[in-house]
């Protein structure tokens, strides 16, 4: 748990009875005419108490434009799926070049077309502030290692920076250094940190699970609450935050901190929550992940005392690990190093003497780090 900050589908109001429902359904058809003529038809559907009905959108998408307690409007776009009727025999006409519809994420790689690190790279953590790619604290290059490794086989390859502070500039930035990104983000917990200008959404994260419903107790030590993981709604909501600020920004991978609230190591939940609903759920954000080009990047497997670490190995493409020195942990992650996987290992408080010598002979890349995570960092090698 790092840092000093830890870092958001309304739900509907079910009760009362209603007497009727209208539903306004909007249907465009667009009608292709040699260069194309498009028609809109408006229709009207009222239903009495105990009625159902189903909408159908012969388009592409379906969508809600406005609710109230006893009406929906809602509205039918794209293009349909009907025979474009043949151009006049008597004038021929010549048929314009087909456009493309951009897309705001591009579509899903190939099965195992994403990043995952190489076993042994250089790494920086700041999480403290947006990255300023032009402060050499920042970047944590120019340093002379424990082992007496001087620059550039110090700098970082890889940046695990704030998926919601920094922009897609930044990782643009990274990328023409020739460098990766890791998107930072909570899978666990919630914070109302963020402002909804700051997520570039209407509504924040956190509002949409306040409003869900899916959180729980307190996290002791900052102002965040945990997350219903075993919800539907909740795996939906974090869907939609690591495609805003992970996929659509360009980022390589994803670090998901907080993923292991089923251990109670990091305080009770207020769910029940047991390791097969917690292996679930990071599988599915994983899958979501990798379909969208995004490595997975797990975190504090080894904090739960069990067989967690490697249980999720396989789906992990690296992990983070907090003081596994320190506390003694570092051998829960021996399928990871036996796999040839990345392992970042972040320590706080121990001397670099103390951690260096068996992290380096075990590959894995330990930093010394000040716990702000404010760009700081003193590397192992």
């Amino acid at each position: 748990m790092e840092g000093t900050k830890m870092k958001h589908q309304h739900s509907k109001d079910r009760r009362g009875r209603k007497q009727f429902l209208t539903i306004l359904i909007a249907i465009f058809t667009l009608l292709s005419i040699s260069y194309g003529v498009a028609a809109a038809a408006t229709k009207s559907l009222t239903l009495g108490v105990g009625d159902t009905a189903t909408v159908t959108c012969s388009g592409n998408r379906l969508s809600i434009n406005s609710q109230q307690r006893t009406s929906l409007t809602v509205s039918c776009t794209g293009t349909t799926p009907t025979t474009t009727p043949p151009p006049p025999t008597t004038t021929p006409t010549t048929s314009p070049p087909p456009t493309t519809t951009p897309t705001t994420t591009p579509p899903p790689p190939p099965p195992g077309h994403w990043y995952a690190p190489p076993m042994v790279a250089e790494w920086q953590w700041e999480i403290d502030h947006p990255l300023n790619t032009s402060n050499t604290t920042d970047m944590g290059t120019g340093l002379t290692a424990w082992n007496g490794n001087t620059a550039p086989a110090t700098n970082p390859s890889i940046y695990d920076i704030d998926g919601i502070d920094n922009p897609a500039s930044t990782v643009t930035a990274l990328h023409a250094m020739g460098k990766h990104a890791i998107c930072y983000i909570e899978v666990g917990t919630a914070g109302n940190y963020y402002s909804a200008a700051d997520e570039g959404i209407p509504t924040t994260y956190y509002a949409q699970f306040q409003a869900a419903g899916v959180l729980g107790n307190k996290l002791s030590g900052y102002p965040e609450k945990f997350l219903n993981i075993t919800s539907n709604t909740t795996v939906s909501i974090m869907e939609s935050m690591i495609k805003q600020q992970c996929i659509n920004k360009g980022f390589d991978a994803v670090e998901t901190d907080l993923d292991e609230t089923y251990s109670g190591s990091d305080g009770s939940t207020g769910f029940i929550i047991s390791q097969a609903a917690e292996q679930s759920y990071l599988t599915t954000l994983a899958t979501y992940m990798h379909a969208n080009g995004l490595g997975w990047i797990a975190k504090n497997l080894d904090d739960t005392g069990d067989n967690f670490a490697t249980l999720m190995q396989p789906m992990a493409d690296g992990i983070i690990s907090e003081q596994c020195s320190q506390y003694g942990s570092c051998g829960a992650l021996s399928t990871f190093t036996s796999n040839s996987k990345w392992i970042g290992e972040a320590e706080y408080q121990l001397s670099l003497s103390s951690f260096c010598p068996s992290a380096n002979t075990a590959n894995r890349n330990a930093v010394l780090f000040p716990v702000s995570l404010n760009g700081s960092r003193q590397p192992c090698r």
